[in-house]
């Protein structure tokens, strides 16, 4: 069941369309990052300050039916707010990759297991690991995996 409660959506225009799209087409359209044409998936997450439901377009990065949620905004200096959600509400995200929203319970990664799916993240998307080298912080990543 996907994540309850008061939707705000993001102050950003082009995130609110392309996630109005995506979900009033089941996934059929807007599911690709808009200039580039890769796949997305949509992500919905309890806000950690306001309690409300965010969602984003992430790069699809899926590997057996986990999935990669990985807080690059750009190489920025900051990370992207969600990561903050994650943090206080790690078993409050829905995936939506299609028509079906799916509950899941992420969590943050570090050492070899971060380093593989860091991988996988710049396979899927090469311009990480240019992200990376643009900011001082680490790059946070999370594995999101359907609730049992």
């Amino acid at each position: 069941m996907p994540l309850e409660g008061e939707y705000e959506p993001s102050p950003q225009q082009w995130v609110r369309d392309q996630v109005e799209l995506y979900e009033r087409t089941g996934g059929r359209e807007g599911n690709t990052l808009l200039d580039r044409g890769l796949p997305v998936v949509i992500y919905s997450t309890r806000g950690a300050k306001s309690g409300k439901v965010r969602k984003q377009p992430l790069m699809r990065v899926e590997h057996d039916g986990a999935y990669l949620m990985v807080g690059s905004m750009g190489g920025a200096p900051t990370d992207p707010a969600w990561v903050a959600n994650l943090r206080a509400h790690p078993d409050q995200v829905t995936v939506q990759d299609g028509p079906e929203p799916w509950d899941g319970v992420a969590r943050e990664l570090s050492g070899d297991e971060r380093a593989q799916w860091w991988e996988r993240a710049v396979a899927a998307f090469p311009d990480y690991a240019d992200y990376q080298t643009k900011t001082d912080r680490q790059i946070p990543v999370f594995v999101v995996e359907r609730r049992s």
